[in-house]
């Protein structure tokens, strides 16, 4: 079992400028198989942005994609956790804060996302959330999101 958040997390990040369009921050989400990115300038962390996110604050509006900016739509300010830090308090921000991934800070810098899968793994590698959380994507482009 998993001490710290360094030994679960998915190391590097995935990340778009502040200024990237909703349809760049989309199609890198696409390209890679995931459901949200670190939308960071100058090396800092300024919010995430979800397929959610634009789903639901962007095009659900009528909202061009290819002229909103990730930041204007990104939860800004986001809870995160520093790699140091131990599992149970990431799950315990997750359960405070409702949320299934957090951005892993160190030194003000992005450098890795633990998500609630990586902890099932950690905590309970029999557990249904874990088995779930391991499985290869099929591959359809299905828009699974970034594995719980």
């Amino acid at each position: 079992m998993a001490v710290f958040v360094r030994e679960v997390m998915t190391p590097g990040v995935v990340s778009v400028r502040p200024d990237a369009s909703l349809v760049e921050a989309a199609q890198l989400m696409r390209a890679q198989d995931i459901g949200d990115v670190l939308v960071a300038g100058d090396h800092a962390l300024i919010g995430v942005l979800t397929d959610r996110d634009i789903a639901l604050r962007a095009v659900a509006n009528g909202v061009d994609p290819l002229t909103v900016s990730a930041r204007s739509v990104c939860t800004p300010d986001p809870v995160v956790v520093g790699p140091d830090d131990g599992v149970a308090a990431a799950v315990a921000l997750m359960r405070d804060h409702a949320v299934r991934r957090l951005p892993v800070v160190e030194d003000g810098r992005p450098v890795g996302m633990v998500s609630l899968g990586d902890l099932a793994i950690s905590e309970n590698p029999d557990s249904a959330l874990a088995e779930i959380s391991r499985a290869a994507p099929d591959g359809r482009g299905s828009g699974g999101g970034t594995r719980a």
